[in-house]
């Protein structure tokens, strides 16, 4: 026989109603947690989407930044291409390195030496040739301290560069050259042994040196 059910009384019905009571409370806090959890999903998702969306302004702006430093960089080395060519044709250039005694022969412009990429390389905007020397000149278009000091330190990998091939024996000296120089600059490339070429509306010359100056060999 199956067990007699006991009989169901006022207290049990209250019991019942008690635990149904519990049971209702923790289901609404289960719910309220839930709730609130979702609501800090929803709220991480939202940062995470304004992260997104800022880092994607950012990149952007990045990308707009570079494109416009592209097109700098590239009106500025169409300028000094230009200024290149100048010195050398219109400037009379080479006229005047033979009158201070270079007897140049030939001449290359944006040569490059050494591997690209590597500590040991660079280029040089115009190399010219007198057979014993060789010039190499830097142009800008407003010559700083910083380009005379960069070209000093070309040079000087230059000098390395020709060691390593095998013609320790060459020489050569270097120039800068620039539309608007400081005189300050040009006091200090003199300093240091290099010509100083600038480039005015009406006429491209060798700066006359001072007393005393000897072209620095590297």
């Amino acid at each position: 026989m199956s067990e007699q059910q006991m009989p169901l009384t006022y207290e049990g019905v209250l019991e019942m109603f008690r635990e149904v009571k519990v049971m209702f409370q923790e289901t609404d806090r289960k719910f309220q947690e839930t709730d609130r959890k979702i609501q800090e999903t929803a709220e991480q998702v939202r940062k995470t989407s304004e992260q997104v969306n800022a880092t994607q302004q950012a990149v952007e702006a990045t990308q707009q930044t570079v494109n416009a430093t592209n097109t700098k960089i590239g009106t500025l080395d169409a300028r000094i291409g230009e200024m290149v060519e100048k010195l050398v044709g219109e400037g009379n250039l080479v006229d005047q390195f033979r009158e201070l005694g270079h007897n140049v022969k030939k001449h290359s412009r944006h040569m490059f030496f050494g591997k690209k990429g590597t500590a040991d390389s660079g280029e040089i905007d115009l190399f010219m040739e007198d057979g014993d020397v060789a010039i190499l000149v830097e142009a800008k278009t407003t010559l700083k301290m910083d380009h005379v000091i960069e070209h000093i330190k070309r040079l000087e990998k230059y000098r390395r560069f020709v060691d390593a091939d095998g013609c320790n024996g060459k020489r050569f000296i270097g120039a800068v050259a620039g539309t608007v120089i400081a005189e300050n600059v040009i006091n200090f490339a003199h300093d240091n042994g290099l010509y100083v070429i600038i480039q005015s509306a009406r006429a491209i010359e060798i700066i006359a040196q001072p007393e005393g100056f000897v072209a620095k060999e590297w």
